[in-house]
This record gives structure tokens, sequence and C-alpha cells, in this order.
């Protein structure tokens, strides 16, 4: 072994424990001078502050009011989804949305698993909830609640889940049976 690797390993070493004194004294001065004080700015967050952040939990509580028709979902998805996410749902730039149904639980290696909303997603408010922050994907947010039950509403009934008379809304939407509802097991640990 060299003298500079030597040199090396032992600089580094120092600078680590040099690093860590630092932190230690750091946190001992912050402990001594008041870094429980509050500062006096900035201000509560109100509701409408954290109405981006919410997440509907799978038995619907949290979705905010609000419908849409399979019909009206289709319009929507034509002008905002359809270019990467295809005519029929089946990807593109974006995911592939529907199919795929039996091919998670096979014997065949060869066969990938499709993950698709209808094959894969346990909960329809899942689905309200990732396309509510995070589509479309140039303008994540922008759509309105309305037009995202309709959304969800048209590829649910693209996936054969649900009618396409059916109109969807805070009510009703977690009492949608998802395809894959009972498969997942929970963790045994």
């Amino acid at each position: 072994m060299s003298t500079t690797t030597k040199f090396s390993r032992k600089g580094r070493t120092a600078a680590a424990v040099l690093a860590l004194g630092l932190g230690l004294s750091l946190n001992a001065w912050a402990d001594n001078h008041g870094a429980d004080k509050t500062y006096n700015f900035g201000e509560p967050a109100t509701t409408e502050d954290l109405k981006p952040f919410f997440s509907p939990l799978p038995d619907g509580r949290g979705l905010p009011e609000g419908s849409g028709t399979v019909m009206q979902g289709e319009k929507i998805y034509q002008q905002q989804c359809l270019a990467c996410h295809g005519v029929n749902l089946e990807g593109g730039i974006g995911d592939r949305l529907a199919g795929g149904r039996g091919t998670l639980v096979n014997d065949n290696p060869e066969k990938a698993p499709v993950k698709t909303v209808e094959s894969y997603w346990p909960y329809a408010t899942t689905l309200f909830d990732y396309i509510k922050r995070a589509m479309p994907f140039d303008r994540p947010g922008s759509m309105t609640d309305d037009e995202v039950y309709a959304v969800s509403a048209y590829i649910l009934w693209k996936g054969n889940i649900i009618e396409k008379d059916a109109t969807l809304n805070q009510d009703n939407l977690a009492k949608i049976e998802m395809p894959n509802r009972n498969g997942f097991k929970p963790a045994d640990r």
C-alpha cells in the first residue's frame, strides 16, 4: 500500500471526525441558545392551503364533492389523456390503463404481469387520487373534481368495472369493487 493511499485514508478519517465533532457542537449550541423558541413568522396553514395535499382513504373519507359521468369522461380523456395513454387506454408515452386481468399471478415466467388500473389497483379511490394529483402530465393538479370523477368513470368503464351509464361521486366511488381488491395480502412483519 502506498503512502499516498494511507494519507488519503487518514485524511478522510480526520475529515469525518471533524465533521462529526462540528455537528455535535452545533447541536449543543442550538440546545443552549434557545433553538426551541418561535420566531413569529409565517402563518398557520388554512384548509384552502392544504387542499392540494389531500389523499382520500379507500373507504371514501376525504373525497371532495363533485360528480362525473362516463360520457363526460370520454370527452375529457380525448382532450387531455389520449396523447399519452392511447385511444383504447393501451398506453404509449404514458402507462397502459386497461386490460391485464389474470396476468399478475401465473405459472409462466415468460409472461410478464400487466399492471393496470383494471388488473392491479385494489381501490377506485386510488385512481381518483392519482389523477387528481398527477394528471395530466404536463399540468398536474389542473383538473377540477368533476373532471377527475368523469375521467375516473371513463377509465373504469373501459376496464369493464362499471356500466356505461354510471355517474361517479364522493358517495359511490369507494363502493366500486375493483377486480384486484382481494389480490393483496398483509405483510407478516
